[in-house]
């Protein structure tokens, strides 16, 4: 009887706790160096919490072994809502087939708390290259096989796998530089440190505006609203290739179902806002909100569908 009545108590408890949250600062770790997709949309988030909740949000840069480094301490932290990870689900789901050791699995070890946005990839070349679409990229690429170098925000990320398909489809050779994140890869380009690069579209395209890069293709099935003279990959001799940047927030496995509630819905209210839509749009990204349940099959779906592609690759990552 009294071991019932500690866990009915116990119950009642955990209940409360999730029925007052917030009451203490946020931390949203962003498992990339500063800069890149998901630092830039943490950063825009985290002030509109903050407004409605009254806690501080923290937002923390904790790079390494792409993105697994932070993404690791967040499946390890409490499950209190306190710590969440916002993060391109793409390659947290894709390194379960690229890490063997993987400290933790990408779609067991997480709570799934909303998806995001989705900002497809841009094709872009630093404007040195002497290309301006799809097909003088594959021409340069076989006269040249293995010279150009690829820039990739880390060792198996959705990036790479990215590089991947478009390489097999298209019958090239190029080699693979990895960086700490999607910024210091733009950089690389931008600096002629490499010559390519598949990268989100809201971290990219302020560089290819500016004139830092040129954009060859966008990874989206139609064109763009905000890009409407970049014609996408699957116009220019990949028909059906589709790839890009899903962003999302997860947190620690075990967050009380009342949290995960609470931050889904206002996630989504901070989301779908009129302002952020727009701003997000102008940046070529896409709100994407959906339940914490739907958010959940989606990554178990798109590990598996990775793992096909990266056996069917033979590519090796380490």
């Amino acid at each position: 009887m009294r071991a019932l009545l500690l866990v009915v108590v116990s119950l009642f408890s955990v209940t409360a706790i999730a029925q007052n949250y917030p009451t203490k600062p946020i931390r949203i770790i962003v498992p990339y160096a500063a800069g890149g997709t998901s630092d830039i949309l943490a950063r825009q988030i985290g002030p509109e919490l903050n407004k409605t909740w009254g806690q501080p949000v923290v937002v923390e840069n904790r790079p390494g072994a792409n993105g697994n480094v932070g993404a690791d301490m967040v499946a390890k932290s409490a499950p209190d809502g306190y710590t969440l990870l916002l993060t391109d689900l793409g390659g947290l789901v894709i390194s379960a087939s690229v890490y063997p050791k993987l400290p933790f699995n990408p779609s067991k070890d997480f709570t799934p708390v909303v998806m995001v946005s989705y900002s497809p990839h841009v094709l872009a070349v630093n404007p040195d290259v002497e290309v301006k679409t799809v097909k003088e990229l594959v021409t340069l690429a076989k006269a040249y096989p293995g010279k150009l170098n690829f820039a990739i925000s880390g060792i198996g990320g959705a990036p790479q796998l990215a590089g991947i398909e478009f390489a097999q489809r298209m019958g090239i050779d190029w080699t693979y530089i990895p960086y700490k994140g999607g910024a210091d890869a733009i950089t690389g380009v931008v600096g002629r440190q490499a010559h390519v690069l598949f990268n989100g579209m809201l971290a990219t395209w302020p560089h290819v505006t500016s004139g830092r890069l040129r954009a060859l293709a966008i990874s989206s099935a139609k064109r763009m609203a905000s890009a409407p003279d970049v014609p996408t990959v699957a116009e220019q001799g990949l028909p059906g290739f589709e790839t890009g940047s899903f962003q999302g927030v997860v947190g620690p496995l075990g967050i009380p179902r009342e949290t995960v509630a609470k931050l889904n819905a206002e996630l989504s209210k901070v989301l779908n806002t009129t302002e952020m839509k727009e701003r997000f749009a102008k940046q070529g990204t896409e709100v994407r909100t959906d339940t914490p349940e739907s958010l959940g099959k989606w990554m178990t779906a798109e590990q598996a569908k990775w793992a096909k592609v990266v056996k069917e690759s033979g590519a090796k990552f380490d």
